[in-house]
């Protein structure tokens, strides 16, 4: 019998600090955690919440939280988070999919969810208080087994209904061990976080790490680039989206003295434009790591820690991890060209949540995840990706790879950044199209954009439609919404 949590109680008591404020100051020790997560736990048992419940979460970010994830851990339910900006038409359908046993939400929420749902609400503030008396009792990390679900993640939902990712305690045991060797994690990290923790990146990624080695981990609740940059000094790992470090630039105060305690900077969620990373390197003389997830799978390659990191990459697989680019008909493709990238290994999930028709439809015969991304491999073994499937573009019969257009404008000189998506056309089917967001430098039109692009490109990959904008749509990890750019511009 396994539960994952056991993994991360072992580390606790290797360390003292838990979680720190900016200013250095322990607000909960590691001598605190197992009394803590005891307390939720008992919380979780006294509320009539059973092993394989769902328990749905949400609330701001802060330590209680946090504590409160791993109490669902040791308790043996089912975490479920739910990103703090959905609005009530999301929660409906969250509420009645899931139908959890527990909700947890904030104080300005708790009526609206006593309106969705029949389950045990509890409130938790953003100062940490939570609207129950706590039992101090001592509390029995709950047996589970490695296949049995821990959290649910649901994923964004941009091409459908959102689905609900199972993820098992193995498949976060694993993925947990893999990053910790991979990015030689040490006790004595302090773990920089301005992450959302609704997320694998900030929640399994930001969290996992430390906890598992007793590090501790300065802990923000919000990402602020200038609080980051005073904060550098004292902290030796920090992981944000690609926006992160964009802003991160931003603040004259980064240089190589305000990184000389940093021992890695990681990046992930969104993929990395190659200057950001050159830029990043020569001011803060660090090389950022770029790595590859989902939420379906936690982490899957990364850049070395030791070796050369490649800009633009995303790196090998990770140990025990299987990646392969396959052709539309499963075949694999040759070195550096395009195909499908499909993954297997223990981190990956054991499918969609009551949805077992699409599960059955996003793996192969042979039991490979699709990840539903465009991906290439060189020739050392490095894996590019290249965009989503739903965001190829189909022109006139052929394939155009938005990441390819992209990369060259964003080396355009004026473009700060861009994206690139297919609207319809009557003639080609879909046009190629460029939305830019200018560095303010240059006076760019249009004609300047698409003559650029047809120096260095076949004709077919041309822009014909040039949009620019104050700034591109995002979720709340970074991630370009191409969704709403297709909608604003068709």
């Amino acid at each position: 019998m396994t539960n994952v949590y056991n993994l991360f109680s072992s580390g606790a008591k290797q360390g003292t600090s838990f979680i720190q404020d900016g200013q250095g100051n322990t607000r909960y020790s590691y001598d605190q955690f197992d009394a803590l997560t005891s307390q939720y736990a008992n919380l979780l048992r006294s509320s009539g919440v059973k092993a394989g419940d769902r328990v749905m979460v949400q609330v701001e970010k802060s330590p209680e939280s946090l504590l409160f994830y791993f109490a669902c851990l040791r308790f043996g339910c089912i975490y479920l988070p739910l990103n703090t900006a959905y609005k009530v038409d999301e929660l409906v359908y969250f509420v009645n999919d899931a139908e959890p046993t527990l909700i947890l939400c904030d104080p300005k929420s708790e009526a609206l969810f006593r309106k969705l749902s029949n389950a045990n609400i509890y409130t938790l503030d953003n100062e940490g208080n939570i609207n129950a008396d706590l039992d101090d009792q001592a509390f029995d990390t709950a047996d589970r087994l490695s296949d049995d679900v821990a959290v649910i993640i649901y994923t964004s939902g941009t091409t459908g209904r959102p689905k609900g990712a199972m993820i098992s305690h193995g498949n976060i045991e694993s993925n947990s061990k893999v990053l910790s060797a991979s990015w030689g994690w040490q006790c004595n990290d302090v773990m920089l976080h301005a992450l959302p923790i609704y997320h694998v990146h900030g929640l399994f990624v930001g969290s996992h790490l430390p906890v598992m080695n007793g590090s501790p981990i300065i802990f923000l609740n919000r990402f602020d680039a200038a609080a980051i940059v005073e904060l550098l000094p004292t902290s030796t790992v920090y992981m944000g989206v690609p926006t992160n470090y964009t802003r991160l630039l931003a603040q004259p105060e980064l240089g190589r003295e305000s990184c000389k305690n940093m021992r890695l900077f990681i990046s992930g969620s969104a993929p990395l434009l190659t200057h950001t990373f050159n830029d990043f390197n020569e001011r803060a003389g660090h090389t950022i790591i770029e790595r590859y997830g989902m939420s379906e799978t936690g982490m899957n390659t990364s850049n070395p820690l030791n070796g050369n990191r490649k800009g633009g990459t995303v790196g090998p697989p990770l140990a025990g991890i299987i990646c392969r680019i396959v052709d539309d008909e499963g075949i694999p493709v040759a070195k550096n060209d395009t195909g499908h990238l499909e993954l297997k290994g223990p981190n990956v999930f054991s499918g969609y949540w009551r949805m077992p028709e699409k599960t059955a439809a996003e793996f192969s015969p042979d039991g490979f995840f699709k990840t539903g991304d465009l991906a290439s491999e060189d020739e050392d073994g490095y894996i590019s990706i290249v965009g989503r499937n739903k965001d190829l573009i189909i022109s006139g019969g052929l394939n155009v790879y938005p990441k390819e257009i992209e990369t060259l404008l964003d080396n355009f000189d004026g473009v700060a950044e861009s994206a690139v998506i297919g609207l319809p056309d009557p003639d080609f089917g879909e046009a190629v199209s460029a939305i830019i967001v200018t560095d303010g430098t240059k006076n760019l039109q249009p004609a300047d954009i698409t003559a650029y692009v047809k120096e260095k490109v076949a004709n077919f990959k041309a822009t014909k439609h040039v949009f620019f904008v104050d700034e591109l749509p995002r979720n709340a990890m970074g991630k370009v919404q191409k969704n709403k750019l297709r909608e604003m511009f068709t």
